[in-house]
């Protein structure tokens, strides 16, 4: 296992900035944010010209490009945006293929206007994600969707059940602990229960404001916030133990949203506390 991180907060950067950051400070792998005339990564750009451009910025430097990260609602209600960003994810898978990187994470959709997370999984999963999930197979790309609580993947019965309705073997999770600990669900027996679908790892962390909790309760907001790992009360040691367990050997791709932190110091900070387990 090693460290990594998602580019996206180094939005004023470019990818040759990122790259010398990582390699400068001991990170061996990069979740790139992707997309069609954005991010760090231009998935047309690098179809275009074979990915020449990007391999030449990450020649020598040592950090490899653990994934493709493109999160956008693939369930988009109008069907014109949806099928635009189905084609688009389908451009970044082509991205992955040519720069032999194993995976694109994205996201499993926001549930639809007048339906349930669930009903939206069994009605709108299976009109989408086998065409892109056989447009990857075929290219030896995997799909790691975040179980971000907001998208359809928010509890363990979600995650069951969108793999049943899509069963395809390249489907997975870009798996992200901090969604589940202020839901109450044990992220260890999830990592247990979907450990053969983790193809990429978030390491994000959640503080839990128990004080504010007490005073507002537990369907109000405002009691926890996301934060750098090892400030908050994931159990990084048990966790990566489960992560190991279940056959994991991949990156911790710390997701920095912690607003206490600025972009390269909440990096960091995350660095030198996940290290000791690594």
């Amino acid at each position: 296992m090693f460290l990594g991180f998602l580019t996206a907060p180094f939005r004023d950067q470019g990818l040759k900035e990122v790259v010398r950051f990582a390699a400068e400070n001991g990170f061996s792998g990069l979740e790139v944010a992707t997309g069609i005339g954005q991010g760090h990564i231009d998935a047309g750009q690098v179809v275009q010209d074979k990915g020449r451009s990007v391999r030449r910025i990450l020649k020598g430097s040592g950090v490899q490009i653990t994934s493709l990260a493109r999160y956008v609602n693939l369930l988009d209600p109008d069907p014109d945006k949806r099928r635009a960003l189905i084609n688009e994810i389908k451009t970044v898978i082509d991205a992955a293929e040519v720069l032999e990187v194993p995976v694109v994470c994205t996201m499993g959709g926001f549930p639809l206007p007048g339906k349930s997370k669930m009903h939206t999984i069994e009605e709108e999963v299976p009109k989408v994600f086998p065409e892109i999930c056989r447009h990857a197979e075929a290219r030896g790309v995997r799909i790691a969707l975040e179980n971000w609580y907001m998208t359809n993947l928010q509890g363990l019965h979600h995650f069951q059940r969108f793999f049943e309705v899509a069963p395809f073997d390249n489907l997975g999770l870009n798996f992200d602990p901090s969604h589940l600990v202020h839901q109450d669900i044990d992220y260890i027996a999830a990592t247990e229960r979907f450990g053969a679908r983790i193809f990429h790892c978030h390491a994000k962390d959640t503080e839990i404001l128990w004080h504010r909790r007490r005073w507002v309760g537990n369907y109000e907001g405002g009691w926890w916030r996301y934060v750098i790992p090892g400030f908050g009360v994931i159990e990084w040691g048990r966790f990566i133990s489960a992560l190991r367990n279940a056959g994991y050997d991949g990156v911790l791709s710390i997701e920095h949203e912690d607003s206490a932190f600025p972009v390269e110091l909440g990096f960091l900070k995350g660095r030198d506390f996940l290290k000791q387990y690594l």
